[in-house]
C-alpha cells in the first residue's frame, strides 16, 4: 500500500442501486481513501449483476492504481455511460482492489452502507 493510499474493511453489508434496482450486496467490500478525496466503496466484481453492465471503450490511467477500465449500466429504459470502473492489473502496492468495482454516484446511482 502506497502513503498516497488506504484500504480498508468498513465491515457491515453494502448495496449498490441504479434508479432503485439493485446491482449487488456484499460484505467483502474494500474502501479506498486516496489523498484527500472522499474515500469510495470497491465491490467484489462476483457480488454485482454484471448482466447489467457493458464494457466501455473509456479508460484512465492512476499513477497510484493503475489503468481503469470503465462499465455502462444498461437497462431496459436507459443506459448510464462509463459509471462503474475497475482495476483489472492494479499496481502492486493496491493489488486487493482487483476483481473489484467502484461506481461513479451520479444518475440514480447510490452505494450505502445497509
Amino acid at each position: 500500500m502506497t502513503d498516497h493510499i488506504k484500504i480498508r474493511k468498513p465491515g457491515g453489508k453494502w448495496s449498490v442501486r441504479s434508479g432503485g434496482a439493485i446491482l449487488g450486496e456484499s460484505s467483502e467490500v474494500l474502501e479506498l481513501s486516496e489523498g484527500d478525496m472522499d474515500p469510495v466503496i470497491y465491490f467484489p466484481r462476483k457480488d454485482i449483476a454484471m448482466a447489467f453492465l457493458d464494457a466501455s471503450e473509456k479508460t484512465t490511467h492512476c499513477p497510484h492504481k493503475g489503468d481503469a477500465t470503465y462499465y455502462s449500466i444498461v437497462n431496459r429504459s436507459s443506459v448510464t455511460k462509463d459509471v462503474a470502473w475497475s482495476y483489472e492489473a492494479p499496481i502492486e502496492a493496491v493489488a486487493e482492489i482487483k476483481d473489484y468495482l467502484a461506481f461513479h454516484l451520479r444518475d440514480g446511482v447510490t452505494v450505502e452502507q445497509l
